[in-house]
């Protein structure tokens, strides 16, 4: 009979080794994040650690858990004096701008010959944006933002995972089917996702709010009950049909905004640990699934949608969706340049890959490398970037 302690002391040894070297990765300005990947692909199969895992589907269950427990934490730091400074460019960002970038890289990508469902999906699943790798650079490197670019970019990001899972849903649907063209049965489809999801975010929040503040709980119990109902909230969502990642990042915004000072302070410092905790986990499992062996006959492909991605789709997003927001020239071009892609695309890519349709583990690979790409390119550069353009507060 196989017992646990075996993977149990590989799984704490490797978080150990990714908090223990994380200040060496701070030091030499490497994106943290990515270090927690190559730790992972040296343990893998391909490494020096040899550890065999490739079930695309345990990968996906632990990483839906752990990614609404990040959104989660992502919910309860964002202040909703931050979202009232910078609601609409946010919003606008997170909706219309998800789908130019996945417009733009899909039109592109179809253009050089891929089936133009196949060349949508790609682009809706490298269409979100990870803050909480940006806010980290720049927090580690000591650069704080002036006006309220840095609200945007976190905000905008907390909001734009739900757009990006809903279309990379429906692409992946309308690819597993064959289909050759798009139905009203899909806006109606997003409609109730972001309805049910919004509204059960803003209920429940407040309904964790309230019973946070009224019972008599031991210091500890407080974080604890805010997680078990914000998974409970998750899952109930995402059985009736809702946006559960909206849901908990809704709630987490409300929860906080609603408690006292003290029980706000305590919620703060253990789920910040548990965010922290999530994307370790999450980002040494998805090191572990890729075989770096067969990153090489994707790379050339791969190269071109980092590419199209980084210089030409968001850009072009950003451009557009912020025109009506009063943004100098300098914020729009780092708003542009800091859309860091993290955990959330790797992520998504595993949903074609474990569906019944054509879309296979090279789809996966493309992914992984744009990933590594954003994080390597953009996030060395970004604090030496809010330098250049003068956009680091002297305060």
């Amino acid at each position: 009979m196989e017992t646990l302690e075996l993977p149990l002391l590989v799984g704490a040894a490797l978080v150990i080794l990714s908090i223990v070297v994380s200040p060496l990765a701070n030091r030499f300005g490497a994106p943290i994040l990515l270090v927690f990947l190559a730790i992972g692909m040296l343990v893998g199969q391909d490494g020096p650690g040899g550890v065999e895992f490739n079930d695309f589907n345990a990968a996906y269950e632990i990483g839906s858990i752990a990614l609404a427990v990040i959104l989660f934490s992502g919910g309860l730091g964002t202040s909703v004096a931050a979202i009232k400074k910078c609601w609409g460019p946010a919003v606008v960002l997170a909706t219309f701008g998800v789908l130019l970038t996945a417009g733009v890289v899909g039109l592109v990508i179809w253009l050089l010959g891929v089936p133009l469902f196949n060349a949508f999906l790609l682009g809706s699943v490298i269409g979100s944006t990870d803050a909480a790798a940006t806010f980290l650079l720049l927090r580690n490197r000591g650069v704080q933002l002036r006006g309220r670019v840095m609200e945007t970019i976190v905000v905008e990001s907390g909001l734009n995972d739900p757009m990006a899972i809903f279309l990379t849903i429906v692409f992946v649907g309308l690819v597993d089917s064959g289909a050759d063209r798009l139905s009203w049965d899909v806006l109606q489809t997003f409609a109730m996702q972001l309805g049910i999801g919004g509204v059960a975010g803003i209920v429940g929040g407040l309904g964790l709010a309230w019973l946070l503040d009224r019972l008599p709980l031991e210091t500890g119990l407080y974080a604890v009950l805010a997680l078990a109902g914000a998974l409970a909230l998750f899952v109930g969502v995402q059985l009736a049909g809702g946006s559960g990642y909206l849901t908990v990042y809704l709630a987490g915004i409300v929860l906080m905004h609603s408690l006292s000072d003290i029980k706000r302070t305590e919620l703060e410092h253990t789920h910040n640990s548990l965010a922290w905790l999530s994307q370790i986990i999450m980002f040494l499992m998805l090191g572990l699934l890729v075989t770096p062996s067969e990153l090489g006959t994707v790379a050339a492909g791969a190269g071109v949608v980092a590419f199209l991605l980084m210089l030409v789709a968001r850009p072009i997003a950003v451009a557009i969706c912020l025109a009506p927001f009063r943004f100098t020239w300098r914020e729009r071009l780092f708003i542009a340049w800091v859309g860091l892609r993290g955990a959330v695309p790797i992520f998504l890519a595993i949903i074609p890959v474990i569906s019944s349709g054509p879309i296979e583990v090279p789809f996966f690979n493309i992914v992984f490398i744009v990933v590594v790409a954003s994080l390597a390119c953009q996030g060395w550069t970004i604090p030496w970037l809010a330098r250049c353009l003068n956009l680091v507060s002297r305060s």
